[in-house]
C-alpha cells in the first residue's frame, strides 16, 4: 500500500487528520484547527459517529485538499492502541485518495481525556506509525508477468510536534520488525529454506550496529549435541542450521543476556507421520516462531538499542520425508542427558525447541529465556485466534511478557503448568515421549515436553501463537495473511527488562 513512510517538518499537506469520540463533537483544540468551520459542520453528519476506525472526508477543507475526520471510539476506557486502528483507516482513506504529503492533528482530540487514560504526544505518535507502518506491508515479491500491481505510495508525515514526530519514527521501527517477520513468513519453502534463513540473518547483521550471526550447521550440531536438529532435518536435501544472532552494546555487555528462541521449522510435512488432506497447507509458516525472534532482533538493534545484551537461537529445519527420516520408536537422546521416545515425527518443532533450550542453558547464562513456537492446534482450540498461549513458572517473567502483550496488541493468556501435566509425557522405554497418546491438554503437554530442558533455576517462558500468527481476515491496521505476530512484543519485552 506505502512503499515509505516518512515524517517531516517541511511542506504544506494536501490532507487534513483529525480525530473525535464516539458520541461527541470536536475538542476545542481541534476547533481551533478548524478555521472555516467545515470539519465541525461535517461532524454533524450521521455517518460521523465517532465510532473507532469511521471515517468522514470534507473536500476542500481549511485549505487543505480534503480533511479526514477520524473515530476513536468511546471516550470512557480509551486505550493507546486505539490508535493503530485509527491509523489503519485513516491510511486506507489516504490511499483511495492516492495522497502523499499529510499533516495529523490526533493529539488535540486526546487532551481532556481521564487521568488514568491520558495518551501523550509520543505515545500516540508511535501508535500511529505502527498502524501506518504495519498497514503499509504487501508481498509483491514474486508476482510475475500476469499481475498487474498498483503503484505503492511515498507518505510524507507531519505531526503536531517533535514528541509525536518522534513517536512516530518509533512505530514505523516497531512495524518494520513485524514486517520483516511477515514477509519472511510469506517466502515459500523452495525458497526459505534454513540456510536461507541464516543468509537473511547475516544480511540483516551487516545492515544494523551491534548485530553478529553464526551458524551451526552440519559438523558444528553434532559437536554440539544438538540432537533434535540433526534428527528432524536428515530427511531433506535442505539441511538444519542453528541461527545464533547476538546483539551487544556500546555499554552493559556484562550483564546476562536475555535469550529469544524461535522455532524456525522451513517446512513441515509432519515427517513419516504424514499430514493427511489439506494440513499441509500452509506449512512453511511453521517457522513463524522463528521469523517473529527475527523481526524482534532487527528492532532490538535497531529502535531501542537497549544497554544489555540479547542472543537469539533460531532453531531450523526441514521435517521432510525420505529413506532418512526419523521414525516413531526411535529413542534419542538430547544435549542434557535426557532420552525422548519418538510416538510422532509431526512433534517435531519442541525437538528443536529442546536443543536451544539446552545450548542456551548450558552456554549463554541468561537472564531468563522466552522461547516462541507455532507448536500446537490445541492452542487454537483453547484460545483461537485473539491470544497466543503462555506458560511460565516465574510470575514476574510472566507479568513482563503478558505486560508487553498488552502494550503491543499481541497478547497472552497463561495457561497452567503443572507436575501432573509433567506426568504425562512419561515413556515405557525412554526418559519422556515427545508427543503423549492422548489429546487431553493438548498444548500443555507441548509445555511440558520442553520444561524438560530447561535447568533448575532458569527463568524461562514459552509461548505458543499457533492461533495468531497468521489471519485468514483483513484486520484494522493489517491485511489477511501473516501477522508478525511477537516482534513486537518479544522487543517491548526487551525494552521492559
Amino acid at each position: 500500500m506505502f512503499e515509505s513512510i516518512k515524517t517531516t517538518t517541511r511542506g504544506k499537506a494536501s490532507v487534513l487528520v483529525v480525530a473525535h469520540f464516539s458520541g461527541e463533537g470536536l475538542s476545542p483544540e481541534t476547533k481551533a484547527l478548524d478555521t472555516d468551520g467545515s470539519i465541525a459542520e461535517a461532524a454533524k453528519r450521521k455517518d460521523a459517529t465517532g465510532d473507532l476506525g469511521s471515517v468522514v472526508e470534507i473536500h476542500g477543507s481549511n485549505g487543505y485538499e480534503r480533511a479526514l475526520l477520524v473515530g476513536l471510539g468511546k471516550r470512557d476506557g480509551f486505550k493507546p492502541g486505539a490508535l493503530r486502528s485509527a491509523a489503519g483507516a485513516a491510511g486506507r482513506a489516504i490511499a483511495k485518495a492516492k495522497a502523499t504529503n499529510i499533516e495529523m492533528q490526533v493529539v488535540p482530540a486526546l487532551s481532556k481525556l481521564k487521568k488514568a487514560d491520558a495518551v501523550d504526544a509520543f505515545t500516540a505518535g508511535a501508535m500511529m506509525g505502527e498502524g501506518l507502518g504495519l498497514l503499509s506491508w504487501r508481498y509483491d515479491d514474486l508476482r510475475g508477468s500476469k499481475t498487474e500491481l498498483t503503484p505503492k505510495l511515498k507518505l510524507s508525515i507531519q505531526g503536531c510536534c517533535k514528541a509525536y514526530n518522534d513517536g512516530f519514527e518509533r512505530g514505523l521501527g516497531f512495524a518494520e520488525g513485524a514486517n520483516i517477520t511477515r514477509t519472511l513468513s510469506q517466502t515459500p519453502p523452495n525458497i526459505a529454506t534454513p540456510m536461507w534463513i541464516a543468509n537473511e540473518a547475516k544480511k540483516m547483521a551487516r545492515k544494523s550496529k551491534n548485530l553478529s550471526v553464526s551458524v551451526f550447521s552440519g559438523k558444528k550440531l553434532e559437536d554440539e549435541k544438538l540432537t533434535g536438529h540433526i534428527n528432524v532435518g536428515k530427511a531433506s536435501e535442505n539441511k538444519p542450521c542453528m541461527i545464533r544472532i547476538a546483539y551487544t552494546p556500546a555499554r552493559g555487555k556484562s550483564k546476562k543476556p536475555i535469550v529469544l528462541i524461535g522455532k524456525t521449522i522451513s517446512y513441515d510435512s509432519g515427517g513419516l507421520s504424514i499430514k493427511v488432506g489439506g494440513g499441509m497447507r500452509g506449512m512453511k509458516r511453521d517457522k513463524d516462531g522463528g521469523c517473529g525472534v527475527f523481526g524482534a532482533m532487527h528492532i532490538i538493534a535497531n529502535v531501542i538499542k537497549p544497554n544489555r545484551p540479547v542472543v537469539a537461537l533460531l532453531v531450523s529445519a526441514e521435517n521432510s520425508i525420505s529413506d532418512e527420516a526419523y521414525r516413531p520408536d526411535d529413542v534419542l537422546e538430547f544435549r542434557n542427558g535426557t532420552t525422548v521416545e519418538i510416538t510422532n515425527t509431526d512433534a517435531e518443532g519442541r525437538l528443536v525447541l529442546a536443543d536451544g533450550l539446552c545450548y542456551a542453558c548450558d552456554k549463554e547464562n541468561p537472564e531468563y529465556i522466552v522461547d516462541m513456537a507455532t507448536l500446537t492446534g490445541g492452542v487454537v482450540v483453547a484460545l483461537g485466534k485473539v491470544f497466543a498461549g503462555v506458560w511460565c513458572d516465574d510470575d514476574e517473567l510472566c507479568k513482563r511478557v503478558e505486560d508487553a502483550g498488552n502494550a503491543t496488541g499481541e497478547r497472552c493468556w497463561r495457561l497452567p503448568h503443572d507436575a501432573e501435566y509433567n506426568a504425562m509425557m512419561k515413556s515405557p522405554v525412554a526418559d519422556i515421549v515427545n508427543s503423549a497418546p492422548v489429546r487431553e491438554a493438548h498444548p500443555i503437554q507441548g509445555a511440558a515436553f520442553l520444561s524438560h530442558f530447561v535447568q533448575e533455576g532458569v527463568k524461562w517462558a514459552h509461548i505458543d501463537i499457533a492461533g495468531t500468527h497468521a489471519s485468514d481476515k483483513e484486520q484494522p491496521y493489517m491485511i489477511a495473511g501473516p501477522t508478525g505476530f511477537g516482534a513486537r512484543l518479544l522487543a517491548e519485552l526487551v525494552e521492559r527488562s
